[in-house]
């Protein structure tokens, strides 16, 4: 009876140890949802200050170049949009 306790424990402790690849996954996971939750933002505030600084640059250049049709204004200094 003691030895089938003994073996019912061992192949209780096999199933709840660790494996080196669960671990591996484990952070695998963790790192791509890092990215995720810390990436959203940071990719929204990089987009932001990107088209903040583009519309600056047009509307400068529109400035610059004021009494030209705005053919020629679109042709030079881009669309402020």
């Amino acid at each position: 009876m003691q030895n089938t306790t003994a073996t019912h424990d061992h192949a209780h402790r096999e199933r709840e140890r660790i494996r080196r690849r669960d671990l591996f996954n484990s952070l695998m996971i963790g790192a791509v949802l890092g990215a995720l939750i810390v990436g959203a933002p940071a990719g929204w505030f990089a987009h932001r200050a990107y088209a903040q600084q583009r519309m600056a640059q047009v509307l400068l250049c529109r400035q610059q170049n004021f009494g030209l049709p705005e053919a020629q204004l679109q042709s030079r200094c881009g669309n402020p949009l």
